[in-house]
């Protein structure tokens, strides 16, 4: 998505992705589902979430234009301590002493990788933390929706509804799409629906808190990537933030056992 943004518009992008993936899951639903996946549970829930994808990737595209890819990929880990937030003040949940020491230390661990200051201030790192404030508000919808709709339905749907909303605004962002963007535009879509759909599977197999520690490898992947692809790397003070953010949600994720904790579900 940070590769194509050089040529396509923001919104081009977000459709693409989404469009791609609802084609991708058709066949699925239809073939385990049938007709029933075609009659979501919820739909008005299935609404919101799916506009929640659609604005919490347009957010995150946005963001990374001007944003280092690891940063950005650190930031938008503040969605889990966002939810817990979420939980705690609109849905009356309680949680350990040990947890706020969690969602304090990451919120700081974001703050050292986003450096704000008075003066100036990129905005593209307040579109990547837009991003995670919308993403923690869609990990509160799919936990509405987990005893009522498969993953896979609630994935299917997801992407149906955002490729719709982002349909209307094609005609104003528009951009000529040459054929040398097509394999990238194809490698997007591929890993997108094959790691939307192994987090699914990985959550039905595993509970959250034993997941935990392989989603903060997306981390290092991260600045594996942003080297090697874009040839940038966290400055010093990004490092203390992103090992703040890992090890402050590892302590959340460990604190909260019995619960589908918000350290990785599917994601933007």
């Amino acid at each position: 998505m940070k590769l194509l943004t050089q040529d396509l518009s923001v919104f081009q992008i977000t459709w693409f992705r989404f469009f791609g993936f609802a084609l991708i899951m058709l066949p699925i639903v239809l073939h385990r589902f049938g007709r029933s996946a075609l009659r979501p549970a919820r739909p008005g829930i299935q609404f919101f979430r799916g506009l929640s994808m659609a604005t919490g990737t347009i957010a995150f595209v946005a963001g990374v234009q001007t944003v280092d890819f690891a940063d950005s990929i650190a930031i938008l880990y503040a969605y889990p301590f966002l939810l817990i937030l979420l939980a705690v003040m609109f849905l009356g949940e309680r949680v350990q002493r040990i947890v706020w020491f969690g969602v304090v230390g990451g919120f700081l661990g974001v703050l050292l990788v986003m450096r704000p200051e008075f003066r100036t201030i990129n905005m593209g790192t307040l579109y990547v933390f837009l991003s995670a404030l919308i993403v923690s508000i869609q990990m509160a919808l799919n936990s509405k929706l987990g005893n009522l709709s498969h993953p896979l339905i609630t994935s299917f749907w997801g992407a149906v509804i955002a490729t719709c909303v982002l349909f209307f605004f094609l005609p104003f962002y528009w951009q000529p799409v040459s054929a040398d963007l097509l394999w990238l535009i194809g490698l997007m879509i591929i890993c997108g629906a094959s790691s939307q759909t192994l987090i699914v599977y990985s959550f039905t197999k595993a509970t959250a808190s034993t997941l935990a520690p392989f989603t903060y490898f997306e981390i290092i992947s991260a600045v594996a990537i942003g080297y090697f692809m874009f040839g940038t790397l966290p400055v010093w003070m990004s490092w203390v933030g992103i090992l703040l953010i890992t090890v402050s949600g590892l302590m959340v994720a460990r604190s909260l056992p019995g619960r589908n904790s918000p350290q990785r579900q599917a994601k933007i």
